[in-house]
């Protein structure tokens, strides 16, 4: 099992897939399975039960999870990096 190295509350690029070049914040990630929640990307639609007789059903939009070899983080340039170093200065 390889680390994830996206963390919650990165700004990320999406490489691949239907949205491939949206852009947006990590909201949740899945370390184990690989897998990261970006805000916007891969929005589905669900629909919810009535809870009883007096609420109603809805349909709620959420974010699915996506792999996160799919996405790149973006650096303080604002261009999408590969790699994030960290120098001696910045500790």
């Amino acid at each position: 099992m390889t680390k994830l190295r996206i963390k919650t509350g990165d700004e990320v690029v999406v490489t691949a897939g239907k949205d491939k070049g949206k852009r947006g914040k990590v909201v949740q990630t899945f370390p184990k399975l690989g897998r990261v929640v970006v805000e916007g990307v891969r929005v589905t639609k669900r629909h919810l039960r009535s809870r009883n007789q007096e609420e109603a059903g809805q349909v709620v939009e959420f974010p699915m999870p996506i792999n996160a070899s799919n996405v790149m983080p973006i650096g303080a340039s604002g261009k999408p990096v590969r790699h994030r170093k960290v120098r001696k200065e910045d500790k």
